[in-house]
């Protein structure tokens, strides 16, 4: 027999088997040892009330052959197969080409960046010397934007597709398990860059081909149909069918499309502010905790979701980062926009989240039908914070509480200040956030 059950844990049991065990056979009004295996399947802290709890879906064996479940990949050799490029090697792209192999399609990832340990180089130049490599940052390189942005895997998206299938195949390629369980997976940032190496042995173990350092500067076109990519090394490459999965930081795609007379339109966005403030104030507010007391450490660093309507407009929070930090994510010089991640223990002292709220087209001077409209006032924004930083990405910042009420803040709380800007002599925890 197998019955599936909800169980409340206190903080500290909520991984131990045994007392899983008991609880479960508890609400089963059964003996413990009918119970021949426990399959957890949701997990979630619940802080609703002064005594903060651990909900947890649990699938019971009574008397039945239990088999935990184990997760490998198993692809099939597609090297002779029908080609398809995909344009970017970030999440959307390497996604992508697995599910190519899936079909039976050989996926060519083209990725103007590097590999993964030869971006290092370029991100230690960009946290130490404020240089930017336009081909090779935070956004541009395997894995793009998501091998540096701390691998929250949850969305608030209706439009969902496979999402299990997804956290699956993060967990066959590295990641805990307990991905799979928790009501808001994260895996860290500290341990996608060999989640994400592990992910590219398995396309090219497959028959797929990656190719870095290579630049698409052209779609080739023929009687409206895209044939394949020009490089920026005047190499071309043929296939029926393109995936571009570029992101929204690749600028230069879109005037691409443009010059190739392919449909782009401005569309709104979100900007705003990236808020640091230390953990603690988080985690006193969501587990209730006493004035000068710490949360419990069987408890994670607490996480919020902020929403408000300020004129008919949404303003909400974005990325929060439990025990992050902030990073810098430009990729053009001179320009600084930056994001969040959090290791995946997340034990940093401070948290930090973006609050923006959507520009709209008419909230923007210009004319509509100008496809980069939008794309030239992110442009502008990102250029305008490098010059009030005082330049080498130097990221602006106030008091929250200075910038509501529209002044400029004589100084920061000193508890903010990293070495790297106490030298300098400017200081961090407002900070301009990532469109």
């Amino acid at each position: 027999m197998i019955k599936e059950i909800e169980i409340v844990a206190l903080p500290g049991q909520h991984e131990d088997e045994a007392v899983i065990k008991q609880l479960a056979a508890s609400a089963l009004n059964i003996n413990p040892q009918k119970i021949t295996g426990l399959q957890i399947l949701k997990r979630s802290i619940d802080a609703r009330g002064r005594k903060v709890v651990y909900r947890m879906q649990v699938k019971a064996f009574i008397e039945e052959v239990y088999h935990p479940e184990t997760y490998t990949v198993n692809y099939p050799n597609i090297k002779n197969a029908k080609p398809v490029i995909i344009i970017g090697a970030g999440p959307a792209g390497l996604f992508a080409a697995l599910q190519c192999i899936e079909l039976g399609m050989k996926p060519i990832i083209i990725e103007r960046g590097k590999a993964v340990k030869d971006r290092r180089r370029d991100l230690a130049n960009i946290n130490k010397q404020g240089l930017v490599n336009p081909e090779s940052n935070y956004c541009f390189g395997e894995g793009g934007a998501g091998t540096y942005s701390d691998g929250k895997l949850y969305t608030r998206s209706t439009k969902r597709g496979d999402v299990n299938g997804v956290l699956k195949t993060f967990v066959a390629h590295g990641a805990t398990a307990d991905i799979l369980i928790d009501a808001r997976p994260h895996i860290g940032t500290n341990k996608l860059p060999q989640i994400i190496e592990a992910i590219r042995d398995t396309i090219l173990n497959a028959g797929g081909e990656i190719h870095f350092d290579s630049k698409v500067v052209t779609l080739i076109v023929h009687f409206d149909s895209i044939k394949g990519v020009l490089l920026a090394t005047r190499e071309t490459l043929l296939a029926n069918a393109v995936i571009l999965a570029t992101g929204h930081s690749a600028r230069d795609v879109f005037e691409m499309l443009h010059r190739q007379n392919i449909l782009i339109e401005a569309k709104p966005f979100a900007l705003g502010v990236r808020i640091e403030h230390p953990q603690e104030i988080i985690d006193l507010a969501q587990y209730h905790c006493a004035p000068n007391e710490d949360r419990s450490p069987d408890l994670p660093p607490s996480y919020y979701n902020l929403i408000e309507q300020v004129d008919g407009r949404g303003v909400f929070s974005f990325c929060m980062c439990p025990g992050g930090i902030i990073a810098p994510c430009a990729t053009e010089a001179n320009e600084i926009v930056v994001n969040g991640w959090s290791p995946s223990k997340r034990k940093n002292p401070y948290a930090n989240s973006g609050t923006v709220v959507q520009i709209n087209l008419e909230d923007v001077a210009g004319d509509n039908a100008d496809p980069f409209k939008m794309l030239r006032f992110q442009q502008q924004i990102e250029q305008a914070a490098f010059k009030a930083g005082g330049g080498n990405l130097v990221a602006p910042a106030q008091r929250m509480v200075d910038f509501v009420n529209g002044r400029i803040s004589i100084g920061l709380p000193k508890k903010l200040l990293s070495p790297r800007h106490k030298k300098r002599g400017t200081k961090r925890g407002f900070t301009q956030l990532d469109k």
